[in-house]
């Protein structure tokens, strides 16, 4: 067992996002006061909280918030700057425009600026659309380890419009990249449009219709980088910038099945497949960069399974790692080389892993939630108590950058005193 130490206890949610919420000094967690993921489009703070002293600063509200948003939530710390990313839902949000998938981007905020927000990517919904813009909503961005690139999940705007009166189409959800290089969109006052300090395109290759049995997907979703710097192809050669992520396939049978894929990422992504335009037009999702490959990594019969977790992989990008059930049914760890092959199972507990997970720094142990307490494995170990039911460890644990310290949530009170709070656990 470790120490446990309670940072927050306020009467409201301090919810943890999946990954990067220390900031690069290790001194601050960041939060957003949800009190259940579900809670988004009503939810209108970004804070964070100091590691020693427990203070508390607002970085961030919205303007005008209300139960249909425009919602804040998923802050991350970016590993190189005293910087914080969050999902913004589109400010103009009311009843008949609520917050939504397609309706939120990703907004940054400098520690020493709070109040001051400046957004990411550019939105742009109205044709003939920009290149570098997107349509719809980026979300659960994550920072490469270099603080340069962002990675995030997307659903198009547009599209899911166009499938309102044309079955043919639907709005898919994939994976896309941005990187440093602003872009300029035509506001009004709709505030539908934004300008944005990155150029954002979508890297995953997805279809209404995969056929079955092949490596066609209609969902790409739940990324990660590999690797702090890349990982080591087959042919010898250094990739430096990839993305795993999850895919639904059809089988033989036409069941769906998440395997797990990877993109490598040129170095440059601003240029198009010839015939073809990175911000696609009102009938067409905008279309991947020319440079990026698509693979299939994993061919099991049953695919990824378990609770929704974020894919990880080891600091020297040799092995991704996700969950998936054991013979006998139960939610392990198992991991997969970037270049595919047999994939490997790493634990054999007697219970199912609860939620997402993520390694320490130095790529010797995962922490995640099982059997209502927090467990780190290379050799299994129990890191907290084990709590009643509905007390445990709630989401991913985060290691803090010196990986000396784990921070979870978990629900503390009873009824209308129940509320996610924040704790440490120091070596």
């Amino acid at each position: 067992m470790h120490q446990e130490i309670q940072l927050t206890d306020e009467p409201a949610g301090h919810m943890l996002h999946n990954s990067q919420v220390f900031s690069k000094d290790g001194k601050w967690i960041v939060y957003d006061t949800r009190n259940h993921d579900t809670q988004i489009a009503r939810t209108g703070t970004i804070e964070m909280v100091h590691v020693d002293t427990k203070e508390t600063r607002v970085l961030y509200r919205t303007e005008k918030q209300t139960a249909y948003g425009p919602g804040v939530g998923a802050a991350t710390f970016s590993p190189a700057a005293d910087r914080v990313l969050f999902i913004h839902g589109i400010r103009n949000a009311d009843a008949s425009r609520p917050y939504g998938v397609t309706r939120r981007t990703g907004v940054a905020i400098d520690v020493n600026r709070p109040g001051h927000p400046y957004f990411m990517d550019a939105r742009d919904i109205q044709s003939p659309f920009t290149d570098g813009a997107l349509r719809g909503g980026t979300h659960a961005h994550h920072w490469s380890s270099d603080g340069q690139w962002i990675s995030f999940t997307y659903n198009d705007y547009v599209i899911e419009e166009l499938a309102k009166t044309d079955p043919s189409v639907q709005d898919l959800r994939t994976v896309g990249v941005m990187v440093p290089g602003r872009v300029e969109v035509a506001g009004d006052e709709t505030m539908e449009n934004h300008s944005g300090a990155c150029f954002a395109v979508v890297v995953a290759q997805v279809t209404e219709n995969p056929r079955w049995g092949s490596d066609e997907i209609d969902k790409a979703f739940d990324e990660c980088w590999i690797g702090t710097g890349g990982y080591r192809r087959a042919d010898g050669h250094h990739q430096r910038r990839a993305i795993a992520f999850q895919g639904n396939v059809r089988d033989g049978q036409g069941r769906a099945v998440t395997e797990i894929f990877v993109v490598d990422l040129p170095e440059d992504l601003t240029q198009a497949v010839p015939g073809e335009r990175l911000a696609g037009s009102v009938s067409n999702r905008p279309a991947v960069p020319l440079g990026v490959v698509q693979r299939r990594i994993t061919r099991t019969e049953r695919g990824v399974e378990g609770p929704r977790h974020w894919l990880r992989t080891t600091p020297d990008g040799s092995l991704i790692l996700y969950l998936a059930k054991d013979a006998v049914g139960i939610v392990q760890l198992f991991g997969v080389s970037p270049g595919g092959g047999c994939p490997v199972q790493l634990t054999a507990n007697p219970f199912s892993v609860q939620g997402p997970f993520n390694l320490s720094p130095d790529g010797r142990w995962v922490a995640y939630a099982a059997d209502n307490s927090v467990f780190a494995t290379g050799e299994t170990s129990r890191l907290t108590a084990k709590f009643p039911d509905g007390s445990g460890p709630v989401g991913a644990p985060n290691w803090s950058p010196d990986g000396m310290s784990i921070a979870n949530n978990r629900y503390v009170g009873e009824g209308r005193g129940r509320f996610l709070q924040i704790f440490l656990l120091r070596w």
